[in-house]
């Protein structure tokens, strides 16, 4: 995956909620556009809002898939997410 194309899922009309899912276990909810920030100039990292004012900057190296529709469970954030 690149940049440019989570930009594209972010920016996509109709909006589509997905979940991110990192190397480490966890998985991270986007239920809204508003949930995930690209910089413009970024080439690698970008952020992803949380459960309350919680936040992670991730690295895009270690997304290993892109998930769309109702998955097994609900996405978890932070330690609660890891195995």
């Amino acid at each position: 995956m690149t940049i440019d194309q989570l930009r594209q899922v972010v920016k996509a009309e109709p909006f589509r909620p997905f979940t991110i899912s990192l190397a480490d276990g966890r998985r991270m909810s986007v239920p809204h556009p508003e949930f995930v920030w690209v910089p413009p100039k970024a080439a690698r990292t970008f952020y992803v809002a949380g459960e309350g004012d919680s936040e992670s900057i991730v690295d895009l190296l270690l997304v290993t898939s892109i998930d769309f529709g109702n998955g097994a469970g609900e996405p978890q954030h932070g330690k609660e997410a890891q195995r």
